[in-house]
């Protein structure tokens, strides 16, 4: 949370690119490869990221909801975790700027 309000970001997709939660394409004029995760930036915050992403999936009935619907949509785990991860930075960059209100309730 620290690393959010010391640095002036204008919305969470920047906070997400910093991290390095946003895909990477791999492509060319003759083959499309998978995407992955870009993982530029900080890898102790990715890590710690991914670590309280799994808690989230179990208590969190917002992730968990995104990540029952995303693994039955065909996405794998670490997909959908991925997708978990970066759903974290949204509301930690909504709670860290004052626009949303979260209370133990709600997690």
């Amino acid at each position: 949370l620290s690393l959010i309000h010391s640095r002036s970001f204008n919305n969470a997709r920047q906070v997400s690119a910093f991290v390095g939660l946003i895909p990477r394409i791999q492509e060319s004029g003759q083959w499309k490869g998978r995407s992955r995760l870009s993982k530029q930036g900080p890898s102790r915050i990715r890590a710690k990221l991914y670590m309280a992403s799994v808690v989230c999936v179990q208590w969190n009935p917002d992730i968990k909801a995104q990540y029952q619907r995303l693994l039955a949509n065909g996405k794998s785990k670490m997909q959908a975790l991925g997708a978990a991860m970066r759903k974290l930075v949204q509301i930690c960059f909504g709670v860290v700027g004052g626009w949303e209100k979260w209370y133990l309730h709600n997690f």
